[in-house]
């Protein structure tokens, strides 16, 4: 498979590092070492001094990029960074001595370097192509970690999204399957009941529809939505059930998964008897921890109900997913209890995109 090769923008570094390195290494090393103000001026050594790093530099820079290229991942930095600094020291040794083997078959200063000079201009080259190729390789190094990080970052999102898609698609078939249910033994009870059950049935998968495509939606929707739902069910219930809701306006504007609340309603239709002389009695209110308390009165059927804990486990692994508060589910002898944490609206606006 062919990959992109690496490119470095590194212009404004060239720019500022060439003429810095030019200065350090010849106007102030070389030159007192060796002193040319007799044959050439200070701004002819410096020219002559940039020409040199120049050429020292770039020849470096094809290195590293040869090198990162060979060996680009994070996880072969040691494998980069040996090779790069092996081929920029034997890189510039040659460059070195051969720029000075030069300057002394021409005499261009004058005179021979003595061994010694060779050495010392070899070291100078070597000192500061180490530098610049340490901050070369840092740069690289934190670019590489931040896209590894930003990356990462964007596989957990796509992984939440597809697991939170997951569990919405487990929720439709459920629904509709209960709603269905209900519907075929009110045609069998009262057929008008049944075609207002229809038109209530109607308005909640509108919201099903509307909410399918969204992770979170504020609490005033969900609660309006299962004022519908609940009708659905006073429709088949009558008396036998009743729902009972004190929340502070104040938390209205916060968040939670689409179809928590229905849920919750409907885990409790599920689980107990619902009789004339016993009803289901559901209350939903607000704690001063900011959470949603959802409590309905125990009261379980004789016979086991099947149950595949579908809707309950729904919700704990949304709330998981999302990495905020837990679910708490709490059961006494009289009473079954789910506290719900509330989202502030602002945390989460990327999620419920």
């Amino acid at each position: 498979m062919h990959t992109a090769k690496i490119k470095i923008n590194d212009l404004w570094f060239r720019f500022l590092g060439i003429p810095f390195i030019a200065f350090m290494s010849h106007v102030i090393f070389f030159n007192e070492q060796h002193g040319h103000e007799e044959r050439f001026s200070f701004w002819e050594v410096y020219l002559i001094a940039v020409a040199e790093a120049l050429l020292l530099w770039e020849a470096n820079r094809l290195v590293i990029i040869w090198f990162r290229n060979k060996f680009p991942e994070l996880r072969q930095s040691g494998k980069r960074i040996s090779g790069l600094l092996a081929g920029c020291i034997l890189v510039t040794i040659i460059v070195r001595y051969l720029n000075i083997w030069v300057y002394d078959q021409t005499l261009f200063w004058g005179y021979l370097f003595p061994p010694e000079g060779y050495l010392y201009n070899i070291f100078v080259g070597l000192l500061y192509v180490v530098i610049v190729a340490a901050i070369y390789e840092g740069i690289y190094y934190f670019q590489k970690w931040k896209q590894l990080v930003s990356e990462t970052e964007a596989l957990k999102r796509e992984n939440l999204q597809t697991q939170l898609e997951s569990l919405k698609a487990q929720i439709n078939p459920h629904f509709l399957f209960n709603s269905l249910s209900s519907l075929a033994s009110l045609i069998i009870e009262d057929q008008q009941k049944a075609v207002t059950f229809v038109n209530e049935l109607s308005f909640v998968y509108r919201y099903l529809l509307q909410t399918n495509d969204r992770n979170l939606t504020t609490l005033s929707k969900e609660l309006e939505f299962l004022n519908h739902y609940f009708h659905l069910l006073k429709t088949r219930f009558g008396n036998s059930i009743e729902l009972t809701i004190n929340v502070d306006l104040k938390y209205v504007s916060c968040m939670l998964p689409p179809l928590t609340l229905q849920l919750l309603v409907e885990n409790a239709v599920k689980h107990n008897s619902i009789l004339p002389d016993r009803p289901l009695n559901i209350h939903i209110y607000n704690d001063q921890a900011e959470n949603l308390v959802v409590v309905n009165n125990l009261q379980k059927k004789s016979s086991m109900v099947s149950s595949d804990k579908l809707g309950l486990q729904n919700i704990v692994s949304k709330y998981k997913l999302l990495h905020v508060k837990n679910v708490v589910i709490l059961q006494t002898e009289d009473a079954f209890q789910v506290v719900i944490p509330l989202i502030k609206n602002q945390l989460y606006e990327s999620v419920d995109r």
